[in-house]
């Protein structure tokens, strides 16, 4: 009887174990673009845009641009990493603040992304950079408005 219940211990331990694995290998980190650049797995990056980069091929449907730290102080001096992505380019990607891309190095070094999410200013921010703030905004509107 204790045999049994030793093989079934093992059994549940070699499918948690399994299980544990299956799941870390299907999640996805994020990491900064330095990590990225020597990645073997597919990852997700956050970076800003260098506009003067960006490339459009329409007939390929190859979107070439390079990113930069997002969090970097000197804007200048901070290393670019060049993207390629292939698809449609997404219709506020000119006014973007940032993007989010998954993917990985290609051969080349070239961050070959699969995935781009595009992160643009909030509707709810100003041109100087301050936040409005909707229930102020409300109760300063005259009344019968």
């Amino acid at each position: 009887m204790k045999a049994k219940y030793v093989i079934g211990g093992i059994i549940i331990v070699v499918f948690l174990i399994w299980g544990t694995s299956a799941f870390l290998k299907t999640t996805i980190q994020y990491v900064p673009l330095e990590e990225a650049s020597r990645a073997t797995r597919t990852v997700q990056v956050m970076g800003k845009i260098d506009f003067a980069r960006v490339k459009y091929n329409a007939t390929d449907t190859r979107l070439e641009f390079a990113v930069y730290d997002a969090d970097a102080k000197d804007t200048l001096n901070t290393p670019r990493y060049p993207v390629v992505y292939y698809g449609v380019v997404p219709g506020n990607f000119d006014q973007a603040k940032s993007v989010v891309l998954k993917g990985k190095p290609g051969n080349d070094g070239v961050f070959v992304a699969e995935q781009m999410l595009v992160k643009c200013p909030s509707k709810y921010q100003g041109e100087g950079g301050e936040w409005q703030d909707i229930k102020n905004d409300k109760a300063e509107a005259p009344q019968g408005v």
